[in-house]
């Protein structure tokens, strides 16, 4: 049984939030790809869209989370489920650094608004 310690995980800094891979290909994993996010105070994170599902966990914290153009607010145990296509946008008007599990199939691609794509190595 392939067990991923928590010393294992492999961190990214992106667009100023950090990431930390827990299952990807990398890690033995053929299918699913999980991490978890760390997005600081004051961040709003890039729009884009996914081609893939992805489902994403506050663990803690609080969010602005925008999806198709309409904001919600979200918080700690919240899930939000985003539709590959669908413009999706992240903002952390809180004072703490909010953390999330995030979920998706192996192979997931990003488009930011800009038109350039981003192929996450911790969804890859």
């Amino acid at each position: 049984m392939p067990v991923v310690r928590s010393s294992e995980a492999v961190v990214h800094e992106i667009h100023g939030g950090r990431f930390l891979s827990y299952a990807s290909p990398r890690s033995g994993s053929k299918e699913l790809c999980a991490w978890r996010v760390e997005i600081p105070a004051g961040h709003q994170a890039p729009v884009h869209t996914v081609d893939r599902e992805e489902i994403f966990l506050l663990l803690s914290g609080e969010l602005l989370v925008t999806l198709g153009g309409r904001t919600e607010p979200v918080a700690s145990g919240d899930t939000v489920i985003v539709t590959p296509g669908v413009t999706f946008g992240i903002e952390n008007p809180a004072q703490e650094t909010a953390l999330a599990w995030v979920t998706t199939s192996v192979g997931l691609r990003a488009e930011l608004a800009d038109g350039s794509t981003l192929t996450p190595p911790w969804a890859n």
